[in-house]
C-alpha cells in the first residue's frame, strides 16, 4: 500500500510539473501576442488555458483521492495540501495570461500600446517568461535550496509596470481612455502572474523546510 501512495505522490507531482510548463508556453505565446499584435499566438494562449484547465481537475482528483483514502499524516499531508494550493496558482496564472490574450484579439489588429510603452510592455512580458520558466524548474527539483527563496521578485519589473500604469493614467495621455484602461489591465494581470510565481517558490519551499509562507522572506 505504501508502495502505491508513493506512486499516487510521484504521478501527483508529475501532473504539477505538466501544469507549470503549459503556463510558461502560454506566457511565451502571451509575449509573441503582445509583441507582434500576433492573433494566432493569442488563441494559443487561451488553447493552453483549457489544457491547465483539464491539468488542474486532475491534479485535484488524485489529491482528494489521496486525502480521502490515504489518510496522509506529516510530510505526505504536507505533499497533497501543497500541491492543491500550486495547482490552484498555476490554474489563476493560465487565467491572467488568457485575459492578457484577450487584449490583443480585441485590438487586432492594432497594437495594444503606442510603440514606447509596447517596449516596456515586451520587457515585463519577457520577464514573466522567465519567473514561469524558474517555476517549472523548482516543481521538477527534488533538492531545491532551503535557505532561500525559491522564486524571487524583480523590483525592477514592478516598478516599470507601475512606470507604465501611471504614462496610462497621465492627464495627458494621448492615446484614448480605452486604451488606458486595457494597458491598466495588463499590468494587473502581469502583477497577478508575479505573485502567483512568487507564491508557488513559498509552497515548495514550505514543502521541504515546514517554514510556512508568513515567516518566509521575500527575495
Amino acid at each position: 500500500m505504501r508502495t502505491k501512495f508513493s506512486i499516487e505522490l510521484m504521478a501527483l507531482t508529475d501532473e504539477l510539473a505538466h501544469m507549470a510548463r503549459l503556463t510558461q508556453e502560454a506566457a511565451e505565446r502571451a509575449a509573441a501576442a503582445l509583441g507582434g499584435s500576433d492573433l494566432t499566438a493569442a488563441y494559443e494562449v487561451f488553447a493552453l488555458e483549457e489544457q491547465v484547465q483539464v491539468e488542474h481537475a486532475k491534479c485535484e482528483d488524485r489529491s482528494v483521492i489521496l486525502l480521502a483514502l490515504e489518510a496522509p499524516v506529516a510530510r505526505d499531508l504536507r505533499h497533497v495540501v501543497t500541491a492543491i494550493q500550486i495547482a490552484d496558482d498555476l490554474l489563476d496564472i493560465g487565467t491572467s495570461l488568457s485575459r492578457i490574450a484577450d487584449v490583443v484579439v480585441r485590438r487586432y489588429p492594432e497594437s495594444v500600446a503606442p510603440q514606447e510603452i509596447l517596449d516596456q510592455i515586451d520587457q515585463i512580458s519577457s520577464a514573466i517568461v522567465a519567473l514561469t520558466g524558474e517555476v517549472v524548474k523548482v516543481i521538477a527539483a527534488h533538492n531545491p535550496p532551503r535557505d532561500r527563496a525559491l522564486v524571487t521578485r524583480d523590483g525592477g519589473m514592478d516598478r516599470l509596470r507601475a512606470t507604465v500604469s501611471e504614462a496610462a493614467a497621465d492627464p495627458g495621455w494621448s492615446h484614448g481612455s480605452a486604451m488606458a484602461i486595457d494597458i491598466a489591465m495588463l499590468m494587473h494581470h502581469f502583477g497577478r502572474c508575479t505573485d502567483h510565481c512568487v507564491r508557488i517558490g513559498q509552497l515548495i519551499r514550505f514543502f521541504h523546510t515546514g517554514i510556512p509562507l508568513y515567516a518566509q522572506v521575500e527575495g
